[in-house]
């Protein structure tokens, strides 16, 4: 009999039952950083929470893999994974989760523009056994810098159109914020090397019939001028990956 796309189709590990005793690894890819990298993790470690932290450095011509490196000797990053050569985000999120030995994954971008604080908030329905994955919108409501309309239409437009073939009702999949369960998430069938990832890791979540959570982030966007990397041609690029991933599998 064949399953229907939304059918569970792996058995999840329980978490233990005190939040006190969760482990969240923290997955941190960063290229030329060097200037919000230490704030990032600094930030991240402060969170009232048992965070492992993984930081993987692409291949970066700043001074961001020394700031990595230092931070791992002093004690404030678990495990630094350094790329042979600039391989992309995707390719540094999957090195990430292969490091990773927490109970939950989640990943963190290097430029400041997500709380790490919304992990509590982004755990509770996996506590609860309610959510084997939860995404942080950022379009539902939470508190967010106003910057640019047509990067709004354009997540928008991908968020709908991996939606039509997913069958999911996401309202921002190309958020960072996807924190979900260790176990399923290195099970996933992950290749991506770029920001095709997001909707990689959405087609293969809705493929394996994870029990999908969606909660409002806030959300400090950098412009241009500030080191905002991704542009219209990741867009377009996300846009064949939606494809790709949903109808080539």
């Amino acid at each position: 009999m064949k399953l229907k796309r939304h059918e569970r189709r792996f058995q999840a590990s329980p978490l233990p039952a005190s939040v006190d005793d969760i482990v969240v690894s923290a997955v941190m890819p960063a290229y030329n950083e060097a200037e919000t990298i230490e704030r990032s993790v600094r930030r991240v470690r402060e969170v009232a929470l048992r965070i492992e932290i993984v930081a993987v450095n692409d291949a970066s011509r700043d001074r961001t893999g020394e700031i990595l490196d230092r931070l791992h000797a002093e004690g404030v990053i678990d495990r630094v994974v350094h790329q042979p050569h600039n391989m992309g985000k995707g390719a540094a999120v999957r090195a990430g989760i292969r490091a990773a030995t927490g109970h939950v994954i989640v990943i963190q971008d290097a430029d400041l523009e997500y709380d790490p604080e919304e992990f509590r908030a982004l755990l509770e329905p996996i506590r609860l056994d309610r959510a084997d994955a939860v995404y942080g919108s950022r379009f539902q409501s939470g508190p967010r810098r106003v910057l640019y309309f047509w990067h709004q239409v354009g997540n928008r437009f991908l968020t709908l159109l991996s939606n039509m073939l997913t069958d999911l009702n996401l309202s921002d999949m190309e958020t960072c914020y996807k924190m979900v369960r260790t176990d399923l998430m290195k099970s996933l069938p992950l290749t991506a090397d770029r920001f095709g990832i997001e909707p990689e890791l959405t087609a293969r979540l809705a493929s394996s019939g994870a029990r999908i959570w969606e909660i409002p982030i806030s959300y400090n966007g950098r412009t241009y001028a500030e080191g905002k990397k991704i542009g219209w041609r990741d867009g377009v690029r996300a846009g064949w990956c939606i494809f790709k991933y949903n109808l080539l599998r």
